[in-house]
């Protein structure tokens, strides 16, 4: 079974608003509300891609049940930790000439609720699969990630971390199976300027150095390269398209890595599809669909560069 973990959910309040001006009354021509969260994205591509998953994850209020009824439409397994006061976060994203966000805190999760939630996770077995995706609510401790993968050491179990800065660093000793910084968080990371492709590789293969299994960087416009666990590197490059979306096309690239390696074992399957599913939601108004996602895996190919 694959687990996604969303920490701090939202419902996400999209205003598209022609012309703004700050101080003054603006009126929006369309909105949209949806549930917003790394860890369901990730559960729903991994959905329309056919692979039964379970998502994880705390919601709050009547904003959570609103996030919970509409999850429950994408067809997912859910297993969410109900919390007894506050309500999930409300995030505001306006487009208009510029995109501007606000973005809620969230509500407080106690200490009897997270350890709701980590019990939850004693019962994934060996070759289960789980994505830990997104930053930590103000809550939890920073180390919650590190709490995780120690308590589930033992137990074989391949465990994706899609976060940055030391987030990201502390849980490299725990050999996560994939993380996927893209090519700014790379240089966040290593606090240097990266030029070229060359430089990407080196950086990349330190942080598999430093215990990461495979690593997966994201080039936006420029495609993508993975340093494989069988110390290859592969490149696929990007579909051409208009960016429509760049929300979820990350979590998009996750959630197809996992199908395509789950496929065959296929390191050259996981990078190719992972990039068309992260291509297909920045070609889309929202997370991708199949048909898009079958249409960029068409439009892009993959290399052995080493």
């Amino acid at each position: 079974m694959i687990y996604t973990i969303t920490f701090n959910p939202s419902l996400d309040y999209v205003m598209k608003v022609k012309d703004f001006e700050e101080g003054k009354t603006n009126r929006s021509y369309q909105e949209t509300i949806y549930p917003g969260g790394k860890g369901f994205n990730v559960s729903t591509i991994l959905q329309c891609l056919g692979l039964e998953n379970t998502a994880l994850g705390f919601i709050a209020g009547f904003t959570g049940k609103e996030i919970e009824d509409q999850l429950k439409k994408r067809g997912f397994n859910l297993d969410l930790c109900v919390l007894d006061e506050g309500i999930s976060r409300i995030n505001v994203k306006m487009k208009s000439t510029k995109e501007t966000e606000i973005n809620g805190n969230g509500p407080n999760i106690n200490n009897i609720k997270l350890d709701e939630l980590l019990s939850k996770l004693d019962y994934l077995n060996n070759g289960d699969i789980l994505i830990l995706a997104g930053s930590i609510p103000s809550s939890l401790p920073d180390n919650i990630y590190e709490t995780i993968m120690k308590r589930l050491i033992l137990k074989k179990i391949k465990v994706i971390v899609d976060a940055t800065g030391e987030l990201l660093l502390n849980v490299l000793s725990y050999r996560p199976f994939l993380i996927k910084p893209n090519h700014h968080e790379l240089e966040e990371l290593f606090k240097t300027k990266i030029n070229n492709q060359e430089e990407i590789i080196f950086y990349a293969k330190k942080l598999k150095e430093q215990g990461a299994i495979n690593v997966l960087i994201s080039l936006g416009k420029d495609g993508a390269l993975l340093i494989s666990e069988d110390n290859h590197v592969y490149f696929c490059n990007s579909a051409k398209g208009e960016l429509i979306n760049s929300v979820g096309s990350g979590d998009s690239m996750v959630a197809g890595f996992i199908a395509g390696y789950l496929k065959n074992k296929s390191y050259q399957e996981a990078i190719h599809l992972g990039s068309a599913c992260g291509g297909a939601t920045a070609f889309s108004d929202d997370l991708a669909k199949k048909e898009m996602i079958d249409k960029v895996y068409q439009q892009i190919n993959v290399e052995v560069i080493e």
